[in-house]
């Protein structure tokens, strides 16, 4: 209990740490949020008046610790446009939420299949496949994934929409505008949890543990479901976990790419204009839904080694 406690602290601080981070590096970028948002022809006199309403002429420190106590209680401030953030995140991170959540889905089925089918089948036929394939899709970015789906799929065949467009609600008119953006984002990270399947599931196999449930005589299935794979799953785990963060990364991208209404055109503009209030709320909302899912990683993790021999 003491070790997952100094876990989240750990986690916490890196997170307060990485925030602070943005702050620094935002401010550094050339210009700032008053001349972002007032244009070049803008007066000095009004680039002053708007400094000071928003709080520029303060020192740094003095901005991230007011701009973090509001944080800790719900209130992320305003945009320098005079936006809530809080509004702009519950409009647009839910949306990047879905995105994300369904390409970890189909990252997590198909690398656990196509990973216990290699495993089982290592010089086979799917092995010679997997084996350079996954390489390859791990080396190729994101975006270049989604230009070449929309090269293939809308260009070539005309089979899938290359831009999204919405409804009422916000959200994607068809769940067609979906199956692009998640494939760019699914593809590398299948490729990689590929790998990492079948590296824990052949280590597990190994143990003498599993020798002699075989020499026992048990069927295939129980030596898998009860000697392996508890022994296989917190690297699994935690390597799905570490996806999550990925996936919210190259979200951003391949939003942009697709049109997509997620956070990733917020968070260009925010750059555009210097809004550190909302890149590091964007990056606080992902980094804490994250870290979430790591401390979950962990105890299942921390609850496997329990029952190790």
């Amino acid at each position: 209990m003491i070790g997952f406690a100094a876990t989240v602290a750990r986690r916490i601080g890196l997170l307060v740490a990485l925030l602070a981070v943005v702050f620094v590096v935002v401010d550094l970028l050339p210009g700032n949020a008053a001349r972002a948002v007032l244009g070049r022809d803008a007066s000095t006199e009004r680039i002053a008046a708007k400094e000071h309403e928003l709080g520029l002429d303060r020192p740094l420190p003095a901005r991230f610790r007011e701009w973090f106590s509001g944080v800790v209680t719900g209130d992320f401030g305003t945009t320098a446009r005079g936006q809530s953030v809080n509004d702009l995140l519950a409009d647009k991170f839910p949306q990047t939420l879905l995105l994300a959540s369904i390409a970890l889905l189909v990252t997590v089925t198909v690398a656990l299949l196509l990973g216990l089918w290699w495993a089982a089948r290592p010089t086979g036929r799917a092995a010679r496949v997997f084996q350079p394939g996954s390489a390859f899709v791990i080396a190729v970015p994101e975006f270049v994934i989604a230009t070449l789906l929309v090269l293939v799929f809308s260009l070539w065949l005309g089979w899938l929409p290359a831009v999204t467009f919405t409804d009422r609600s916000g959200y994607p008119a068809g769940a067609e505008m979906l199956i692009l953006p998640v494939l760019a984002l699914a593809i590398p990270q299948v490729g990689w949890n590929l790998r990492v399947v079948r590296g824990a599931v052949t280590d597990a196999a190994a143990a003498p543990h599993v020798e002699s449930a075989v020499l026992n005589g048990l069927p295939e299935r129980t030596v898998l479901l009860r000697h392996i794979l508890p022994f296989a799953w917190p690297t699994i785990a935690m390597s799905f976990a570490t996806s999550v963060g990925t996936l919210f990364g190259g979200a951003l991208v391949v939003e942009t790419i697709f049109n997509y209404p997620g956070m990733g055109a917020m968070i260009a503009g925010s750059v555009s204009d210097r809004d550190t209030a909302l890149v590091a709320a964007v990056v606080a909302v992902t980094g804490t839904t994250i870290m979430g899912v790591l401390l979950v990683a962990d105890t299942i993790r921390a609850w496997s080694n329990r029952g190790r021999p």
